[in-house]
C-alpha cells in the first residue's frame, strides 16, 4: 500500500479545490499539498455535466476567483468556458502537478496520537489502494452526489416506451432533433435545458409541480465590456465584481425585508417578457422570493421560446406514465419521445467519504459548523462551502483565505492542532443550508451539519459580514482550541512507520 505525506490534503479538484490550492500557492508557499480527485479531469461540476446549454446561473464577474479576473464577455458563461477558466487558473499557479486524478477517497481517519490525517483511496485505473497522510485536511467536494442525481419513482414508469435521460448522465451524441420532449422540473437545469433543446426538437414541454421565480439576465454586460476596454484588467474586474455583488446583496436583502414588493416586481418583469402569450399562473410561486434559489433566464431565451410556441408550460402533478408519455392529474396527456427528469440533486457531504476521529465515526448531522468553514470537534480540517444566495466562489475565496491565515498562524505559534469547540448549547435545527427551503435540501436533512444560534456557529449567507470575520477577524477567538506537540507531524509519521 503506497503512502505519501503532505502538509495539506485537498479532496476535490473542482472550482473550490482549485481555488483552495491557488490560495495555498499565493499565501502559504512553503506548504506541500496534494489534491485527490476521483474523476479523470479537473472542473468538478463543469466536467461532470454535459447536457446541452450547460452554463453558470451566477454572473462570471462574481463567480470568477478574486485573484484572477474573468476577462470573457459572457455574463453567464457556458460550461466549457468555465472549465477552461478553471484549467488556465490551475496552470497559472502550477497546481496541475499536485493533482492525483482517478483517486476515489473512501476513508479519512484522524489520529490524535500521530497528529495527522490518513486518507485511504482507490486508484480507479489500477484498483490499487493507496494511503495519503497530512497535517491538515480540506474538503472541496461540493454538496451533491456525483454518481447519481435525484429522481422520484414515477408511477408506472416501466410502461413508458420512449427514452428517459437524466441531465447528470447525458448520453454523448443523443439525437433529439424533431423529437417531442418533456422536461420535468423548474430549477436551474430545466431553465437552461428547455430553450436549448427547443432549437432542434419538434416541441418541448416544461412540466413543473410548482413555479419558480425567474429573472431575465443579458448574456453580455456592456458596462463591463466598456470598463475592460478603458481600464486595466484587474481594476475593471474589481469594479464590475463590486457592482454585481452590491446588486445581488440588495436584491436578496429586499426579498427578505419586502417580500411582497419584490414578488410584484419579479412577476411584472416576467409578465412583460411573455407579452400576454402565456398564462401567468405558471410563474407565480407559492413561496416568497429567495425562500428558494432564484433562477436566471439568459437573454430571456425561455420567454422567447414560450412566445414563439416552440416551448409550452404545464404546471401539474404526474398521475402516471404510460406507453406514450405522461398522464397528468388534470387529465391532460403529454406525449413524449424523450422524458428528461431535471428533478434535482442528491446531496452528499465530503463526496461520501467516511470520516473517523480516533476510531469513532463522525456523524455530520450531529455536528455544528464553525464560521461555515470548519466542523465542531473535527481537528485540523476545513470544509469549503459556498453561498446559496450569491455566487458560490465568493465564499470559496474568503474561506480559503481564512484557512491559509489559520495555517500561517499555527506555524508562527508552533501549534500542531486546532479544533473548534462549542461549549454552550448552540445547536439549532437549521442545517448549514437552512436559508433555503428547496426540496433537495429538505431531503438531505439527515446528512447536513447544523448551524448554531449565534456567531461563530451561525451561517449568515452575508458576504460583507463574512469578510469581516474570515479575512480580518482574530484567529484565536476563544472558540478554536489549539495545542502543540514536541515532534512535528512529519517526525511522528516517520516514527510510526519505522
Amino acid at each position: 500500500m503506497k503512502q505519501k505525506h503532505v502538509d495539506v490534503l485537498i479532496i476535490g479538484a473542482g472550482v473550490s479545490g482549485i481555488g483552495m490550492a491557488c490560495h495555498l500557492r499565493r499565501e502559504c508557499p512553503g506548504k506541500s499539498f496534494t489534491i485527490l480527485e476521483r474523476r479523470e479531469d479537473l472542473g468538478g461540476t463543469w466536467d461532470l455535466f454535459r447536457y446541452p446549454g450547460i452554463r453558470s446561473d451566477s454572473d462570471m464577474y462574481t463567480f470568477g476567483y478574486n485573484f484572477r479576473p474573468w476577462t470573457g464577455s459572457q455574463v453567464l458563461a457556458d460550461g466549457p468556458s468555465i472549465k477552461r477558466y478553471v484549467t488556465e487558473t490551475a496552470d497559472e499557479y502550477d497546481v496541475m502537478p499536485h493533482i492525483r486524478f482517478g483517486m476515489a477517497v473512501q476513508r479519512a481517519e484522524w489520529s490524535s496520537e500521530a497528529c495527522c490525517w490518513t486518507l485511504t483511496a482507490v486508484n480507479d485505473a489500477t484498483g490499487e489502494t493507496e494511503q495519503f497522510t497530512a497535517g491538515f485536511l480540506i474538503g472541496c467536494t461540493g454538496y451533491y452526489n456525483y454518481d447519481a442525481g435525484y429522481k422520484p419513482d414515477f408511477p408506472n414508469e416501466d410502461q413508458y416506451q420512449g427514452r428517459m435521460v437524466h441531465p447528470q448522465h447525458w448520453p454523448e451524441n443523443l439525437d433529439y432533433a424533431d423529437k417531442r420532449i418533456v422536461v420535468i422540473g423548474s430549477g436551474a437545469t430545466a431553465i437552461t435545458l428547455v430553450p436549448t433543446l427547443a432549437e432542434k426538437a419538434s416541441h418541448v414541454t416544461m412540466l413543473q409541480r410548482s413555479p419558480t421565480y425567474l429573472m431575465p439576465l443579458p448574456s453580455n454586460d456592456r458596462i463591463a465590456s466598456f470598463l475592460q476596454r478603458v481600464l486595466p484588467a484587474k481594476l475593471a474586474y474589481r469594479l464590475t465584481r463590486a457592482r454585481n455583488i452590491t446588486i445581488a446583496r440588495l436584491l436578496f436583502n429586499l426579498s427578505r425585508k419586502r417580500p411582497q414588493m419584490m414578488r410584484k416586481w419579479m412577476l411584472n418583469t416576467v409578465r412583460k417578457q411573455l407579452d400576454g402569450k402565456v398564462d401567468m399562473r405558471h410563474f407565480k410561486p407559492s413561496y416568497n422570493p429567495w425562500d428558494q434559489r432564484l433562477c436566471v433566464v439568459k437573454d430571456g431565451d425561455l420567454f422567447r421560446c414560450l412566445r414563439e410556441g416552440s416551448v409550452s408550460m404545464a404546471t401539474d402533478h404526474i398521475e402516471s406514465f404510460n406507453a406514450n408519455g405522461i398522464r397528468l392529474k388534470s387529465g391532460e396527456q403529454l406525449d413524449a419521445d424523450i422524458v428528461i427528469p431535471a428533478t434535482g440533486l442528491d446531496i452528499q457531504m465530503l463526496g461520501g467519504v467516511d470520516m473517523i476521529i480516533d476510531g469513532k465515526p463522525v456523524v455530520l448531522r450531529d455536528k455544528v459548523i464553525y464560521k461555515n468553514v470548519m466542523v465542531e470537534g473535527v481537528p485540523n480540517a476545513g470544509m469549503i462551502f459556498g453561498y446559496t444566495n450569491l455566487s458560490w466562489t465568493l465564499k470559496v475565496d474568503i474561506a480559503a483565505e481564512y484557512l491559509c491565515r489559520l495555517l500561517n498562524h499555527m506555524d508562527a505559534k508552533g501549534l500542531s492542532v486546532c479544533v473548534p469547540r462549542e461549549t454552550s448549547d448552540q445547536r439549532a435545527d437549521d442545517t448549514v443550508m437552512g436559508g433555503l427551503d428547496s426540496g433537495y435540501i429538505r431531503r438531505a436533512d439527515d446528512r447536513l451539519p447544523r448551524q448554531g444560534l449565534e456567531d461563530p456557529w451561525r451561517v449568515t449567507q452575508n458576504y460583507k459580514e463574512d469578510i469581516k470575520t474570515l479575512r480580518y477577524g482574530p484567529i484565536e477567538d476563544g472558540y478554536l482550541q489549539f495545542s502543540s506537540t514536541a515532534w512535528s507531524v512529519t517526525d511522528q509519521l516517520n516514527a510510526r512507520m519505522a
